[in-house]
């Protein structure tokens, strides 16, 4: 990675590449992160969780379907409202 970068810009980088690794993973499966999201929060459906990322309820239905991978953005977002650390998430997404 470039060295001009600031430690946290090499950071985020190289969760970008892994989060990108793990969607290129064989074993990636999306639903695992999505249902313990809404165990954790004690959620109704994929509509309520949608509500809760502030995603419009296709995203989660693209993801899903495994038609659009989990972002970091997204990712962070799961992390804020569920208290799951990202490296607990990325667990489950590759688990």
């Amino acid at each position: 990675m470039c060295r001009f970068l600031s430690k946290t810009a090499r950071t985020y980088l190289k969760n970008i590449m892994s989060i990108k690794e793990i969607t290129a993973s064989p074993t990636y499966n999306p639903n695992r992160v999505l249902d313990a999201i809404i165990e954790k929060l004690q959620l109704k459906n994929d509509a309520a969780l949608s509500r809760a990322l502030e995603v419009a309820p296709p995203v989660i239905s693209k993801i899903r379907h495994n038609t659009l991978p989990i972002g970091a953005t997204i990712l962070i977002r799961m992390h804020e409202i569920s208290d799951f650390s990202i490296r607990e998430l990325r667990e489950l997404m590759a688990a």
